[in-house]
């Protein structure tokens, strides 16, 4: 891990990303369920669900899967540097995070993860 990546988080949001990412399955739903409740104030769902459907397709990398996981980790957990409460600009440290992640890895989401993350939002 590279010492720029690294010092993006601090060691508690780090220790608390670890944590989540043990339990894919309870990652998953708390992702699902933040992302029904937000959707439609989140401009960037579709990259979101996007991303998710890639770090959970087994031919994606590992260290692919790792950075988006690490990413949607921090959307979906409560440690935030800018509480998601406020109004527009809640989500932008989100949007930003996660903005990072898909462009270090933009060509391991492919065009079927984002077809189906339009289809995932469309059914919300």
């Amino acid at each position: 891990m590279s010492e720029g990546f690294a010092s993006r988080f601090t060691h508690e949001e780090m220790d608390a990303i670890r944590k989540s990412l043990r339990d894919e399955e309870r990652f998953g739903s708390d992702f699902m369920r933040l992302l029904k409740k937000v959707a439609k104030r989140v401009p960037f769902a579709e990259d979101g669900v996007a991303a998710f459907l890639c770090a959970r397709d087994p031919a994606t990398p590992r260290r692919v899967r790792y950075t988006l996981l690490a990413a949607l980790g921090y959307f979906v957990l409560p440690i935030d540097a800018i509480p998601d409460i406020l109004p527009v600009l809640g989500f932008t440290d989100d949007a930003a995070v996660i903005a990072a992640a898909i462009a270090a890895v933009a060509g391991s989401i492919t065009p079927e993860h984002r077809e189906r993350a339009k289809a995932i939002l469309a059914g919300l």
